[in-house]
């Protein structure tokens, strides 16, 4: 089947853009400490230091979402409910962050991020609510044993 690696490659590709965001973020953060405007009074310091505080925060959930993933794909089973909220919520901001992209990026930079937004939501839906299997009941199951529900012989 086709779900364990689509669930390896979103996992290798959303560990590839948690280590982007933060590298980004990190020179973004280089370049407002090296500013010497002032912005309505804000102090560069808080800005640079708010600037690592997103790209780190942003990188450990991406991580996060990867390792949720990637241990979907090696165990081949449905993602739990905590995994399926964060891996829900990730493909949300994938979706948001792809439209804003249009007007201050372009169009490939939408395209990845439609490409990465397809990546998380196919194991969701690949995997999707798995039936579960019906107990069995106690007692012996061998081919001479008792059909369920039968009552026992009178002796």
């Amino acid at each position: 089947m086709v779900r364990r690696p689509v669930a390896v490659v979103a996992a290798l590709v959303l560990l590839v853009e948690a280590a982007g965001i933060v590298v980004l973020n990190g020179i973004m953060a280089r370049f407002v400490q090296g500013q010497n405007m002032s912005l309505d009074g804000l102090d560069t310091d808080v800005m640079a230091g708010g600037t690592w505080g997103l790209g780190i925060g942003g990188g450990l959930f991406l991580l996060l979402c990867s390792v949720l993933l990637l241990l979907a794909g090696v165990r081949d089973r449905a993602p739990g409910r905590f995994a399926r909220i964060a891996l829900i919520s990730c493909a949300v901001l994938h979706g948001v962050l792809g439209a804003l992209t249009v007007g201050l990026v372009g169009w490939p930079a939408f395209t990845f991020m439609m490409v990465v937004l397809a990546l998380i939501v196919l194991p969701l839906v690949a995997y999707g609510k798995q039936p579960r299997q019906k107990a069995r009941p106690a007692g012996p199951s061998g081919p001479d044993a008792p059909a369920a529900g039968a009552e026992p012989a009178a002796a």
